[in-house]
């Protein structure tokens, strides 16, 4: 028996599916990692839904704008900070809305409810004794926004001069001594060591594995700052009852993930299905540390339990190397040449989460062509085109031709491998491994064109007599279409949605459960020739790269 595996199901509780992006700081426009992150959680919710349809979903995303760093590049931008903060916060949903992401909550942390939710945290964790004040020093690292222990840094030449900087980030640290309000980090290291031998908590497992070395072997677990002199930074939520010290830009930030569901206000979330904790929260390895270490040690303070599940993923490199300003090779997702549709599938299906997944346009080309045109666009157009079927239909399965076409070998490698497709896609999918979903759906694709080449149906076409036998070519691969786009719906939904309208299947026969059995399987069946949607049909138009640019150029007929 096959079932989503997730602890305490939303299903059986009658309870929201919630998963979460980060929120984007603000301070510089989106770029591939970004979106990447979005995309990992949009599939996952995708895959929700299609797999227990009568499932509510809360996907929520935004951006965090608060902190030094905010206040620098507004002051570059020369916009008042909220000016600021209003256009990069749109920017990152205009993104979201060319890729498909079908978040249901865009939070911004300047807004008046997320303040609210933060400065009730705040007083929660004093009133349980985990938040004192102390005059602090240490490594402060401005990029990162983060004391740095001395067990993390290392020396490095950076503009000729030898500087310690931050072995995890790269950024450089300064000596720094200031009064700030800290959290008792140390008193839940047992706890989150606990939580941490939960199997699966977090995935890939080789990021659960480094969050538990981390603690084993850390001889002092320090407890960390959780505020800022409000004279540095002005840009942040006040301290409650302490005007001169602002709240730590992530404790700030994580409180979203609360704010979104109503916290602290117990009818909104009551009203929202009490979604806490969250199912899957996706995040980026460099943000490990505070969703894994940082986060369930303050929702444990407050009384409350870590999310169930936090998915980590790798970064995204260009041609080889790391995305960066000075090597002016950071990726803009809306100013790659291409589709969103082509971007969009590439990033899902090129990345394996547990390591850095590498990015060029050359790649992108290649993998949207050769599989979104020629082997998912090409069949569909051929077999839905007027030379081979110019009544526009999904013919009828005749028995006898059937079972004639079954003793192919050909025919029945495709058979097999078409009704083993659901099963091995569940599984990648609820082991978010979306890469090996995608590779699964084109090797049978690749099957199907071969089925198609073997039986060469346009010669079938030129002979009246052999039109049923025709007509188990075409149904065999239009069933095989149908059952790869409902599949491909969390990776490409823009193009499934196409191809699915296309073929004619209605909106309440796209769910998995209507892709586990193809038409041959069901006994007993009756099957009537249906119509599909007339016309030419070009499901992917092929990207044309000359030596200095990358456009589309329309198919041929």
């Amino acid at each position: 028996m096959r079932l989503t595996v997730r602890l305490l199901s939303s299903v059986v509780q009658k309870r929201p599916f919630y998963v979460t992006t980060p929120i984007f700081y603000v301070n510089a426009a989106p770029h591939l990692g970004h979106l990447y992150s979005a995309l990992v959680a949009d599939a996952v919710q995708r895959f929700e839904k299609l797999t227990n349809p009568d499932c509510s979903v809360i996907f929520s995303t935004g951006t965090d704008e608060h902190g030094t760093k905010i206040q620098q590049a507004a002051a570059k931008a020369n916009l008042s900070l909220p000016e600021y903060c209003t256009k990069l916060s749109q920017e990152y949903r205009d993104l979201f809305r060319d890729f498909d992401i079908g978040y249901t909550d865009f939070i911004r942390t300047t807004e008046e409810k997320h303040k609210k939710a933060v400065r009730h945290f705040w007083r929660k964790l004093v009133k349980r004794d985990y938040i004192y004040k102390a005059k602090y020093s240490g490594w402060y690292s401005v990029n990162d926004e983060a004391f740095v222990p001395e067990t993390h840094l290392k020396e490095d030449i950076l503009d000729g001069q030898r500087v310690k900087v931050s072995i995890e980030s790269g950024h450089r640290v300064e000596w720094t001594e200031e009064t700030n309000y800290m959290f008792r980090l140390s008193a839940f290291k047992t706890h989150l060591q606990s939580w941490l031998k939960t199997d699966g908590v977090i995935t890939p497992n080789k990021f659960q594995k480094q969050l538990q070395d981390f603690l084993e072997n850390e001889p002092y677990f320090p407890d960390i700052s959780v505020s800022r002199p409000s004279t540095r930074v002005h840009w942040a939520i006040r301290v409650p009852d302490d005007e001169e010290q602002s709240i730590y830009v992530w404790l700030d930030a994580l409180i979203n993930y609360l704010s979104v569901i109503g916290y602290p206000d117990d009818d909104a979330m009551k009203d929202r299905g009490r979604p806490w904790p969250a199912d899957v929260q996706v995040v980026g390895k460099d943000i490990l540390k505070f969703h894994g270490i940082y986060w369930p040690a303050f929702l444990m303070a407050i009384g409350w339990h870590p999310p169930r599940k936090l998915i980590c993923h790798g970064h995204w490199t260009v041609d080889g190397s790391k995305m960066s300003k000075s090597l002016n090779n950071v990726v803009r997702p809306r100013e790659v040449p291409t589709s969103p549709v082509a971007l969009r599938y590439v990033l899902l299906r090129e990345a394996t989460m547990a390591a850095d997944a590498n990015y060029s346009e050359t790649k992108l080309v290649n993998i949207a062509n050769s599989e979104l045109a020629d082997t998912l666009g090409n069949l569909a157009s051929r077999c839905c085109g007027t030379s081979l079927n110019p009544r526009a239909e999904f013919p009828t399965l005749h028995t006898q031709e059937m079972a004639i076409c079954r003793q192919s070998d050909v025919t029945a490698t495709l058979l097999d491998q078409v009704e083993r497709l659901p099963e091995i896609c569940h599984n990648h999918y609820s082991s978010y491994q979306f890469y090996k979903a995608a590779d699964s759906v084109i090797h049978v694709l690749h099957l199907a064109n071969l089925f198609f080449e073997t039986h060469k149906p346009w010669e079938l076409k030129k002979r009246p007599e052999c039109q049923k036998e025709l007509d188990v070519i075409l149904h065999i691969t239009l069933e095989t279409l149908r059952i790869c786009g409902i599949i491909l719906q969390p990776l490409i939904p823009e193009l499934a949605t196409q191809l699915l309208n296309k073929l004619q299947i209605p909106e309440d026969c796209r769910s998995w459960q209507h892709c586990e059995k193809p038409s041959w399987q069901l006994e007993g069946a009756i099957y009537e020739t249906k119509n599909i949607q007339p016309g030419k049909f070009v499901l992917f138009q092929r990207i044309y790269m000359d030596k200095k640019n990358i456009h589309k150029k329309k198919a041929s007929a």
